[in-house]
């Protein structure tokens, strides 16, 4: 045997041997996999890669639905927020880099927020290290001594800054040293999280509602409570994962943003009408107030306010007022009862009653008239006088003269007009709120009394609430049609429209044309010869009724509620307004009280609601003043210019955003210009464009007022500083 020969055996013994080891290697290999795959050890294996590389289920908060006015101004709307906390067990994280930057950045944080000093940063940075240093030392110690007691990261997850931050602020922590070199390194989490914001803040606030200081509780009140099921969305599911040695949020089931909603609520209606409400309010030191006004043939409400004294000359929404005033509701009541009867056919306006000295006994209770103690006699009045001047007298004889011998006639009647039907209603209400309580003569838990019809028919021994008194007047607008009032309009998802309200119709018909001609007429005749000549305008007619009524307290009464409920124009009714005031100082008036509120809310509306064509609002040559544009964009403004057909001094083709000046011959636009990191110029521009240009910048801004910016806080010129917020007054 040759030398190669014996070479040649030596190697293939050798690479034989190297085969087998191999093979019983991979055997090894294929027999630990299949311990792994088959057996319990297997899944414990499988619980400590999890635990080490997944961190499951945390849930993804959806985005609540925004809450609009008619013509899409934000009512409420979800801003979104971070919540900052930090995994110390960080796969790239290391103690020696920490400690390097721990003095800019601890330093950094507490400039920023102030929520603790530098050296408490500082400890608190390093007290988790140490905390996950402890940690990491028992697991060792757990696996050296081959114990399976698991050990809690409990530095996973820890909150860094108290409150929730904003995505400025985000940016500028995130070019903090140490946070600047990302989340696998520095451990940093950024939990997204939404907060609701009011940019109209407490316009509408008691309907509009609020939320839960944890938004994942929901509505708390109003709209936001009564549709929260659509605005809160469902919330979806993440894993954080470690991703090639980084954490990754993974998510596993999306989540679905709420519906957006859009309400019939006017934004400058809502505006006067608080103003107005609330000016007189503090005039006449009342309890608390209401005021709502509709659309005649829509049942849109486009304005609904109610305010409660918080303090002396202080008031602010509280109450649902509107809906939960449960009082009597007075003389408001008594076109109702004409109504009732003329619809029966036992009267007509020029009918007359003897109504004397404004003393009238029935059943040895004694009806009044607001007359009676001037020893003047009146004699004999018509049903129209008795509505014109608001005679208890004359109502209670029409309501015996027509329903004495069947009085659950006259209560039929009030039903069928729809006045006792339940509704639900736009916001969250309890008991017998938002209902009307009407006596009947058959209801053995109430007894009817033998003066009970008398007094039902100026407004006494029954409930209605302003709301459904709002709802009659405005049948009696609508040609006899009663419409639900409603405030939500619209449902939106993702942008498309999924369902449209149209308004409930309560009662087609609440009674012929004839009577319903006959009552507005004596209505009309309210304002121009009777209790609320005051209310008259010159702008246009206004048909309404005034409404004093004692509020019934333990057994008795205490103080006054006093309201006006009418419609305008008369001869083509737009809206319908309901007014209320409980428990005012002075000499009760339902006229000079709640029909001042009526008549400025109408007379303000009616201005802002009354359009002119383009070639109608010319301005002619003649007059020492044009109209006056707000500052802002160029393009804009020429648009307007080129409708009214105005001239403008050229401007260069770069210009975006400039200021507008008027004399009387015409306009003149100057280019503002924008310096970089300084606070620009935006006195005389609307709330759309200021809010654009200073947002764009990194500055936060709150508004006040309508109209054009009359006042920054942080005045032009100034070095910018991102996440600074910037107030504006507009006028």
């Amino acid at each position: 045997m040759n030398k190669d020969t014996i070479n040649k055996r030596r190697i293939l013994n050798r690479y034989g041997v190297v085969v087998v080891v191999l093979i019983l290697f991979g055997g090894c290999i294929l027999f630990s996999a299949g311990k792994v795959v088959f057996t319990s050890e297997g899944e414990k294996w499988r619980e400590v890669g999890k635990r080490e590389t997944v961190i499951r289920d945390r849930e993804i908060l959806p985005t609540r639905g925004n809450i609009f006015t008619y013509d899409g101004k934000l009512l409420a709307s979800s801003e979104p927020l971070y919540g900052i906390y930090m995994d110390f067990w960080a796969g790239g994280m290391k103690k020696d880099t920490l400690v390097k930057y721990l003095e800019p950045l601890s330093e950094g944080l507490s400039a920023m927020f102030g929520d603790r000093t530098a050296s408490q940063y500082r400890s608190f940075f390093l007290n988790n290290f140490k905390q996950r240093e402890k940690e990491e030392q028992q697991i060792k110690s757990n696996e050296a001594s081959g114990s399976e007691k698991k050990v809690k990261k409990t530095r996973r997850y820890v909150r860094v800054i108290r409150r929730d931050i904003s995505y400025v602020e985000l940016k500028e922590i995130k070019k903090l040293p140490f946070f600047d070199q990302g989340s696998n390194r520095s451990g940093l989490i950024a939990e997204l999280k939404n907060s609701r914001k009011k940019p109209f803040r407490s316009l509408a606030t008691r309907t509009v509602g609020n939320v839960y200081g944890d938004l994942s509780k929901g509505g708390a009140s109003g709209l936001e409570l009564k549709f929260d099921s659509l605005l809160r969305g469902v919330s979806g599911v993440k894993n954080r994962e470690k991703i090639q040695g980084r954490w990754m949020d993974v998510v596993e089931i999306p989540a679905q943003d709420g519906y957006d909603i859009v309400t019939t609520l006017d934004a400058d209606i809502q505006d006067i009408s608080e103003r107005a409400l609330r000016n007189k309010l503090i005039e006449i030191d009342a309890e608390s107030g209401c005021a709502v006004i509709m659309e005649v043939k829509t049942g849109e409400i486009k304005g609904i306010v109610n305010l409660d004294r918080v303090s002396k000359g202080v008031y602010a929404e509280g109450n649902p007022n509107v809906f939960s005033y449960m009082n009597e509701p007075g003389s408001t009541f008594k076109p109702i009862t004409v109504l009732a009867a003329l619809e029966e056919g036992v009267i007509i306006p020029t009918d007359s009653f003897h109504v004397g000295s404004g003393l009238y006994t029935h059943n040895r209770r004694v009806v009044r008239d607001h007359y009676w103690t001037r020893g003047e006699d009146r004699g004999y009045l018509t049903v129209q006088e008795g509505i014109e001047v608001s005679s208890n007298i004359v109502m209670a004889k029409i309501a015996l003269k027509a329903f004495e011998n069947q009085p659950d006639k006259f209560t039929k009647r009030i039903d069928k007009m729809g006045l006792t039907k339940a509704l639900e209603w736009d916001v969250p209400l309890r008991g017998i709120e938002g209902t009307s309580q009407i006596r009947h003569p058959n209801d053995a838990s109430n007894p009817w009394s033998k003066t009970t019809l008398a007094w039902m028919s100026f407004g006494y021994e029954t409930q209605v609430p302003p709301i459904y008194m709002l709802m009659f007047y405005n049948a009696l607008a609508n040609n006899g049609k009663m419409l639900k009032p409603f405030i939500a309009k619209e449902f939106y998802k993702d942008g498309k429209l999924v369902n449209k309200v149209e308004a409930e119709v309560v009662n087609s018909s609440i009674a012929s044309q004839k009577s319903i001609d006959m009552v507005n007429n004596m209505l009309e005749g309210v304002i121009e010869r009777g209790t609320a000549k005051v209310v008259k305008s010159d702008l246009f007619s206004i048909a309404g009724k005034t409404g004093t009524a004692q509020i019934a307290s333990d057994g008795g009464y205490s103080g006054h509620f006093v309201s006006f409920c009418g419609f305008f124009p008369a001869d083509e009714p737009k809206y319908t307004c309901f007014v209320g005031i409980r428990k005012p100082k002075g000499i009760p008036s339902g006229g000079g009280m709640a029909g001042m509120v009526f008549k400025n809310i109408a007379e303000q509306t009616y201005v802002r609601t009354t359009y002119l064509a383009a070639e109608d609002c010319r301005v002619d040559s003649t007059l020492s003043k044009v109209p006056t544009l707000k500052n802002g964009i160029w393009t804009k403004n020429q648009k307007v210019l080129k409708d009214l057909g105005y001239q403008s001094n050229s401007v260069d083709k770069d210009a975006f955003w400039v200021q507008m000046k008027s004399d009387s011959v015409g306009y003149q636009a100057e280019p503002l210009t924008l310096i970089d990191n300084l606070v620009p110029n935006v006195y005389g521009m609307g709330a759309r464009d200021a809010l654009y240009l200073l947002e764009k910048l990194g500055l936060r801004v709150n508004v006040s007022g309508s109209g054009r910016v009359v006042s920054q806080s942080i005045g032009p010129g100034q070095k910018i500083v991102k996440g600074r917020t910037v107030n504006l007054v507009m006028r």
